[in-house]
């Protein structure tokens, strides 16, 4: 690697071969470097490029430059406004010091930039946690959706659990209000259907979700609760989906003349998404055909048809072919860094 001084030492060389009529190239062939290199040197401050050497940054405000920031940021005029409010009042007085963001960023460095008032200070809440599903039954989605009654602002409440391996629903009921109470209950009539020592349930975070009754009944029963973020429904893709499915498929109501018919709905929806829907995300499968091992050997059929397919026609086949393969594996909020692709989750 050439060094700072030697590039300097060079720099100074061909600058003093061009004041004496040389050609810039034929300088830099004697000294062994492409023009290109030359040209690099001559327009950098900094000759040296190495990771941690001194740089010459135009742009950068000089000390007295950052010190006046800094007294205007902490004048009795200005301590209680923002960069964004500083800023625009200066230009109008016909003085610029920097950019907002250059503001923040001194403000930054010095450690003057803390939350101040009366409320709390804003709390960036943590990522739940990567659950894995290898076979049914061990993580499972729920939430609570709203149905339309055909009275304005009269709803029904449809409660729902998926498990997000099979991609059937395990459970639901609908109900005129929304409780704790209704939610508890439910969990321990599954009970009696599923084992539900240490199945992982995500939800959001609303009140029957996280009530104390709630909590406490997921505990007696061995289930292991997960939540999402505030206000952000991508942590809880798999029932969002579901919700969408049910309320853009054929034949949805829009509005439910009464509970009863709700119930009635949903029963039916609830038969033909487990039994009958061609599911995405696990090749077009239904969950029963999933869960009964049935998927396995319809891939292997359709893999067979298209081998015969590609061996009638090659021409017509390019390099990659589709495989339809199992599903073996499905993460909840995976962790990007372990993982880059999203299952699909329509």
């Amino acid at each position: 690697m050439i060094g700072c001084n030697d590039k300097e030492e060079a720099l100074e060389l061909i600058r003093g071969a061009v004041a004496d009529g040389a050609r810039k190239s034929k300088a830099c062939e004697v000294l062994e470097i492409s023009l290109r290199s030359y040209q690099r040197w001559e327009k950098d401050h900094s000759p040296d490029r190495r990771k941690g050497a001194a740089k010459h940054v135009p742009r950068k405000l000089s000390p007295e430059e950052r010190q006046d920031v800094l007294d205007i940021s902490c004048h009795e005029r200005f301590k209680d406004l923002t960069p964004h409010e500083i800023v625009p009042v200066l230009a109008e007085e016909g003085r610029y010091l920097a950019s907002e963001s250059t503001f923040y960023r001194i403000l930054r460095e010095m450690e003057m930039v803390n939350h101040r008032g009366n409320s709390r200070p804003k709390s960036k809440a943590g990522k739940p946690p990567e659950l894995k599903a290898t076979g049914p039954n061990q993580v499972w989605s729920w939430d609570i959706t709203w149905l339309r009654s055909d009275v304005a602002g009269l709803f029904y409440y449809c409660y729902m659990i998926k498990d997000i391996w099979k991609k059937n629903i395990v459970g639901w009921e609908i109900h005129d209000y929304e409780s704790v109470d209704i939610a508890s209950d439910m969990f321990k009539r599954l009970k009696t259907k599923y084992n539900l020592t240490g199945v992982r349930l995500h939800s959001d975070n609303g009140n029957p979700m996280k009530g104390a009754t709630m909590i406490i009944t997921l505990h007696n029963l061995g289930v292991i609760p997960s939540f999402s973020r505030p206000r952000v429904s991508t942590d809880n893709p798999f029932i969002e989906s579901l919700f969408c499915t049910m309320k853009y498929t054929a034949g949805y109501p829009g509005k439910f003349k009464s509970l009863f018919n709700a119930r009635e709905w949903m029963s039916e929806f609830v038969d033909w998404y487990n039994t009958r829907h061609r599911h995405s995300a696990i090749g077009y499968v239904t969950p029963e055909q999933r869960g009964t091992g049935i998927d396995l050997d319809i891939f292997k059929r359709r893999n067979q048809t298209i081998d015969e397919a590609r061996s009638m026609h090659p021409e017509r086949w390019g390099k990659k072919v589709r495989k339809w393969e199992n599903l073996d594996v499905v993460i909840l909020n995976p962790d990007m860094k372990e993982s880059k692709t999203l299952d699909n989750v329509a």
